[in-house]
C-alpha cells in the first residue's frame, strides 16, 4: 500500500468467485482461477462498493447481473453490475459485487468492502489499517 499525492492506494487481489467454487469442486485446476492482482487500487471512502475498469472485468470473465443508477462526478447515470468476486486486502477476504467503470478510471475500493474487512483509512499515515476500535483485529459487527 502506498500514497500518491494524498491518495491512499492499496494492493488487492480479486478472484472470480465462480472459478473458486469450480476449483473447490474439482471442475477446474486451482491455477485456472481467473485473478487480477493490483498494486494501485484507489481507496475511496466516498464510493459505495468495488468498482473495476472494464479491462479487469473482462480479464476476470465476470457476468453482468444488473444495471443500477449511480451518482458520480458526471451526475446520475446507469452502471453495469457484475457477478461477485473475492476481494482480498491485507490478507482479509470478502465477497462483493463489482460495478463497472471506464478503463480511464482506476480500480476503486469503496466503503462497503472496507466495512466488511474491518479496515479504515489512517489519515495521518494515509494508508489502510485494521480498525483501531477492534485493536486492528478483523471483527464483524452484527449490531
Amino acid at each position: 500500500m502506498e500514497t500518491e499525492m494524498g491518495r491512499v492506494l492499496a494492493s488487492a487481489t480479486i478472484e472470480n468467485l465462480n472459478d473458486l467454487w469450480d476449483a473447490e469442486n474439482g471442475r477446474i485446476a486451482s491455477d485456472a482461477v481467473r485473478t487480477v492482482k493490483l498494486s494501485d487500487a484507489l481507496v475511496d471512502t466516498g464510493a459505495t462498493t468495488l468498482a473495476l475498469p472494464t479491462r479487469f472485468i473482462r480479464q476476470l470473465g465476470l457476468r453482468k447481473s444488473s444495471e443500477k443508477s449511480a451518482y458520480s462526478s458526471q451526475g446520475i447515470g446507469k452502471v453495469n453490475v457484475y457477478s461477485a468476486v473475492r476481494l482480498t486486502l491485507l490478507e482479509r477476504p470478502c465477497v462483493v459485487e463489482v460495478m463497472e467503470v471506464p478503463d480511464s478510471v482506476p480500480a476503486l475500493i469503496g466503503q462497503i468492502p472496507l466495512e466488511m474487512l474491518d479496515l479504515v483509512v489512517d489519515p495521518r499515515g494515509q494508508r489502510l489499517i485494521g480498525n483501531p476500535a477492534h485493536n486492528g483485529e478483523h471483527v464483524l459487527e452484527l449490531l
